[in-house]
């Protein structure tokens, strides 16, 4: 069975759409990347944080109103024509909705419990529903009145590139036509503080396979895409995933499953590693995912495709990173650049030499020709990976 991701909504730290997020990511811009304490009093901390005006949720929704809600409706907002579009095509019990996530509304909540600790009132608009992880979908699907299976998939880092699994087997199983499918993360205190205390936060701008490179820059995102079947822009290639729980928080030096799930990508796409044009990398610049996904990628490409992480421009959107990422390939894969401009591989640093040696890309660097294929890789705590490949129609 062949699916297509047909539309894309998007935003980030680097943007508040997609076209302003690509021209902003190929110009190697990091200057969605601020230095704030507002999630880390008084130790302040580079994160990604989207300042721009969103979407007002309507009242009657209310109980959904929370930050990571209104990303996803600024997204959702994007692409209300062609929801519109299948949803004339198809009945909604056949339409679905799968969000990945790590934070949901956690935010709100810290803001309700930061009050009652204060001696004020609980926020007269606090609702628990604004911090269940299913709130999104839930949102999503009571808003556009939608009957399908409509839930969150949360595994850390991965959460959103597992949502395209999740989303690509109800379509298989005969559960649903079409699947709007991405991931939503805002930031909050819980997990820069969580991930300061793990020793994963960088002092400065975070150095993606930098010599110097000490940890992530937190950040917040959405992507939506509908899926279906009907042929759209970009084909859905392959999705390889793995798990090989070797660490709570740190991955397998070994890279053996993750080598797994890029190999399982490929095989499922029915590509060879030659094929694929450009790699978004996970590339969280911390000392050890950096140096196993440099040796895995080696193994499985060699040293000659073009790859980057982006996270020095967005930074680290956690559950949504994955479908950041991967709508970042289905920009590049929807341009008409005949020259195949490439997103950099930004870090402010010197390479570490004392890693495998990969084709990192340089500002200003193409590929010579359109891009065709992109592969994008995933990692989360607990050893859970995911591969996605996709390509132009």
């Amino acid at each position: 069975m062949t699916l297509y991701l047909n539309d894309l909504g998007i935003l980030s730290a680097a943007g508040g759409n997609g076209a302003e997020m690509l021209s902003r990511l190929l110009a190697g811009d990091r200057s969605g990347l601020i230095e704030t304490d507002e999630y880390s009093p008084s130790k302040p901390f580079y994160v990604g944080e989207i300042r721009a005006e969103l979407p007002e949720i309507e009242k009657r929704y209310s109980v959904y109103d929370c930050k990571n809600n209104r990303l996803l409706l600024a997204a959702l907002n994007q692409i209300q024509a062609g929801v519109d579009r299948i949803k004339r095509k198809y009945r909604t019990d056949r339409i679905g909705v799968v969000i990945g996530t790590s934070t949901s509304g956690v935010r709100t909540t810290e803001l309700a419990i930061a009050a009652v600790a204060g001696g004020l009132e609980k926020p007269s608009g606090f609702h628990y529903k604004q911090q269940q992880l299913a709130g999104g979908a839930d949102f999503l699907a009571h808003r556009l009145d939608l009957k399908g299976p409509a839930y969150s998939v949360s595994t850390a880092c991965s959460s959103s590139g597992r949502a395209f699994a999740s989303a690509r087997r109800l379509i298989e199983l005969d559960i649903c036509d079409a699947v709007i499918v991405g991931g939503a993360d805002s930031l909050c205190r819980f997990t820069v503080n969580g991930f300061a205390a793990l020793e994963s936060v960088s002092a400065g701008l975070c150095k993606p396979f930098g010599r110097h490179r000490d940890g992530i820059n937190l950040s917040e995102a959405a992507a939506l895409f509908i899926l279906s079947r009907d042929e759209g822009p970009v084909r859905l290639g392959g999705i390889g995933a793995s798990s090989d729980a070797y660490h709570f928080s740190a991955p397998d030096p070994g890279g053996a499953a993750v080598v797994t799930a890029m190999q399982t990508a490929l095989i499922e796409a029915r590509m060879t590693a030659e094929q694929i044009d450009y790699i978004n990398l996970h590339g969280t610049a911390t000392p050890l995912n950096d140096a196993m996904e440099s040796a895995a990628v080696v193994e499985v490409f060699g040293r000659s495709v073009a790859a980057s992480s982006t996270k020095g421009m967005t930074g680290h959107a956690l559950g949504a990173a994955g479908a950041l990422e991967l709508g970042l390939c289905w920009l590049l894969l929807n341009s008409d650049d005949e020259e195949g401009a490439l997103p950099p591989n930004v870090n402010g640093d010197a390479l570490d030499d004392s890693l495998p040696s990969l084709n990192l890309v340089q500002a200003g660097q193409v590929l010579g020709r359109r891009i065709e294929h992109c592969q994008s890789n995933s990692f989360a705590f607990g050893g859970n990976n995911i591969s996605i490949v996709v390509s132009r129609v």
